[in-house]
């Protein structure tokens, strides 16, 4: 039987609620990879027309965590970034994201930027799943058309995020 966005946000609440903080995020994980690997799934929410770049499947009431539906059909690079006060759980649907993590090596003040150089780079592919928490930086790179699913502690369109530069 497909797994549900209902199911998916069901089980995703019941995880935060028992489990608030990032221990509670990394159980979501295994969740968003069980939709990830939903073809199902995929092919009810993760459309061009509903999610190009990106659409709010679901947002809870309760706790603001969202569910985010993102399909690129095109190239699209990332610039290094984090989400501000919030966290984010990248989950691979369909293609292949290069991940880059970065850290902070000069602490930006007011208008001047936080610098950062690369850690690290890895590829992430279907049923693959990060948790990205408070503060971490990141940059996504796809060079051919992907979908995935990607969970948002609270929705950014309504958050600040932090002003970053490459070093």
């Amino acid at each position: 039987m497909s797994y549900t966005l209902e199911q998916l946000a069901s089980d995703i609440k019941a995880t935060l609620t028992a489990n608030p903080g990032s221990a509670g995020r990394e159980k979501v994980c295994a969740l968003v990879s069980k939709a990830c690997k939903d073809q199902d799934f995929i092919a009810k929410h993760l459309t061009a027309e509903a999610c190009k770049p990106r659409k709010v499947l679901y947002e809870d009431p309760d706790t603001g965590f969202c569910i985010c539906g993102h399909v690129h059909e095109d190239k699209a690079e990332g610039k290094p970034h984090d989400h501000g006060n919030s966290w984010a759980i990248y989950g691979q649907a369909v293609g292949q994201t290069e991940m880059t993590d970065w850290k902070i090596t000069t602490k930006g003040e007011g208008e001047r930027p936080s610098l950062v150089e690369a850690v690290r780079s890895y590829a992430m592919n279907p049923g693959d799943v990060k948790f990205y928490d408070v503060g971490v930086v990141h940059s996504p790179n796809r060079q051919l058309p992907t979908k995935l699913i990607r969970i948002e502690g609270a929705n950014l369109d309504h958050v600040k995020r932090s002003n970053i530069k490459a070093a």
